[in-house]
């Protein structure tokens, strides 16, 4: 049983921000501030979303890349947060599985993800 005077202030905090609709295997695009000091600045964090879990304002999402030397970066962003500005999902993936993380041990080309077909 939940406080009616949170879920009520959850769901404005939902309603405010438009979120894409994407699911695990998909390559998103998030736009995240950063802030250096007292400046601030606009950061795009490309990558697989390996996973999503939580509901209501505690959802979140686990996104992996590829840095330099082949060294897997994931974070886990809150999707409802203020330093996300945006999500775009640049391709859709073809996964079977909800949570991905096997890509963990993968490396190269095996680490790809087909494309969803229309």
């Amino acid at each position: 049983m939940r406080n009616k005077y949170i879920e009520n202030f959850e769901n404005t905090q939902i309603a405010s921000k438009t979120i894409p609709d994407f699911r695990a295997g998909d390559t998103v695009r998030l736009a995240v501030t950063i802030k250096e000091g007292d400046k601030t600045r606009v950061q795009d964090y490309e990558g697989v979303c390996i996973a999503i879990r939580g509901e209501g304002t505690g959802k979140t999402v686990m996104v992996r890349k590829i840095g330099a030397n082949g060294v897997g970066i994931e974070r886990i962003f809150p999707i409802y947060s203020d330093s996300i500005n945006e999500i775009k999902v640049i391709r859709r993936g073809r996964v079977r599985r909800a949570k991905l993380y096997y890509l963990r041990d993968l490396a190269g080309k095996k680490a790809r993800i087909k494309e969803l077909r229309k």
